[in-house]
């Protein structure tokens, strides 16, 4: 399976967050209550983390069954920022 077929489901993922960052952006302007933004503040972030998760899961995969440690270094390096 081609990097981009494996990808696929990680723009889907991505694109929901979009929507739910959108509806969050809505919901600011119209002056919600405070915890339905909060609630959706809380739901964009858990999305966009499992996809993080996601998206980092194969990446290291994909470098450890290379044996590509320098990459793999790489990412350590950038999540360590976090």
């Amino acid at each position: 399976m081609n990097e981009e077929c494996r990808m696929d489901d990680v723009i889907v993922r991505l694109k929901k967050v979009n929507g739910q960052i959108q509806a969050l952006m809505r919901m600011i302007e119209a002056g919600d209550e405070c915890d339905k933004v909060v609630t959706q503040f809380q739901a964009a972030k858990a999305a966009l983390d499992n996809t993080f998760s996601l998206v980092l899961n194969r990446n290291l995969k994909n470098c450890l069954s290379r044996q590509d440690s320098e990459s793999v270094e790489k990412i350590i390096k950038l999540i360590s920022k976090q």
